[in-house]
């Protein structure tokens, strides 16, 4: 166990934890939202500190960002628990997890900081993904393994459902890379219905991240019934161009799991809408995932000329130079080298 940050002690023998836009306030003997966040004995600890559940070296392109460090691989880690309550996540059985479940008695084994980062260097990966579940609620397992990354000239990376505080977005950000965020939905009480969260304090994470010019991608997963009306499309699309058009959005496709697998995959049609839609709102960027077919390449939004060439989770060309279009010079934005 490790005590935790971003808590405080209120009266009645209760801790506020403002990791996140939960807001727990913890009775002592017990445990936030997430579930691995506990008061014993009047401080916060973490209990997952040091256990990862998940380790493996993966494809940028997989978390999904196509315009941070493509064609590397990055070294991703997670530990059990989320602070949502997702009924279509595709990690549930980690994401879900608690502490006393076989899955975490599986991956019960200390790995300090440290030797995450000596992996990631070992595997010659130029950055450390935080991902597969959320990396909010092992902040500071995340934090202490992205601080030694840094030392080392290592980038991080946070995949994330964007539910955490101002103060953590704050702590975490000298160290913080890039992000891909997910914006599930653009409606307050489907967020409330599907996930135990809510839609503002994602919006406000978007907008705080990209102030403190840490690179954001958004994904969305279009599931049929729930996110897929041209209100909600347009929603979505509207806000990430009022922020900033060349956000890239990774419009993704929906498979039945979990407690939605009685729901049928999303038509391919549909996804293609969404990007009709995002490309009516200005976005300059826009990615079809979870499909066999499809573009994802990266064109020039200036010249429309072929610039960074994929297939699946795998970069065939990036003819990119730093970040001009070699072409017309159009600025191209991200981090297209380590």
């Amino acid at each position: 166990m490790k005590e935790a940050y971003l808590y405080e002690v209120i009266s009645g023998g209760y801790l506020h934890c403002y990791l996140c836009s939960h807001n727990c306030k913890i009775k002592e003997g017990n445990s936030g939202f997430c579930g691995v966040r506990k008061n014993i004995a009047g401080k916060l600890y973490s209990l997952n500190y040091g256990n990862p559940i998940a380790m493996q070296v993966d494809p940028v392109e997989k978390k999904p960002l196509y315009h941070f460090l493509p064609g590397t691989d990055t070294f991703s880690i997670a530990t059990i628990g989320c602070n949502f309550r997702c009924g279509f996540c595709q990690n549930w059985q980690i994401s879900q997890a608690r502490l006393d479940d076989k899955a975490a008695a599986e991956g019960k084994k200390l790995i300090l900081p440290e030797a995450i980062v000596n992996s990631a260097i070992r595997t010659r990966c130029p950055s450390i993904s935080y991902t597969y579940t959320e990396p909010t609620i092992f902040f500071e397992y995340a934090y202490d393994i992205a601080k030694i990354a840094k030392e080392n000239k290592l980038c991080n990376i946070f995949v994330t459902n964007g539910f955490m505080s101002k103060d953590a977005i704050l702590m975490i950000k000298p160290y913080l890379d890039a992000a891909n965020v997910d914006l599930k939905f653009f409606d307050d009480e489907i967020y409330k219905k599907d996930c135990s969260g809510r839609l503002n304090p994602v919006l406000d994470s978007i907008r705080l991240m990209k102030e403190l010019d840490i690179w954001v991608e958004i994904t969305t997963l279009i599931i049929p019934g729930e996110n897929d009306s041209e209100v909600q499309l347009s929603g979505i699309a509207g806000f990430i161009s009022g922020i900033d058009k060349g956000i890239p959005w990774h419009i993704s496709r929906f498979f039945p799991n979990y407690e939605f697998g009685d729901r049928l995959p999303t038509e391919e049609s549909v996804l293609n809408k969404a990007k009709e839609i995002g490309l009516d709102a200005g976005l300059k960027y826009i990615y079809l995932g979870n499909l066999q077919t499809g573009d994802n390449n990266t064109y020039c939004p200036g010249c429309k000329k072929l610039l960074v060439e994929r297939t699946g989770f795998s970069m065939l060309s990036n003819r990119i130079k730093v970040d001009r279009c070699p072409h017309c010079n159009s600025t191209i934005p991200g981090k297209f080298v380590p």
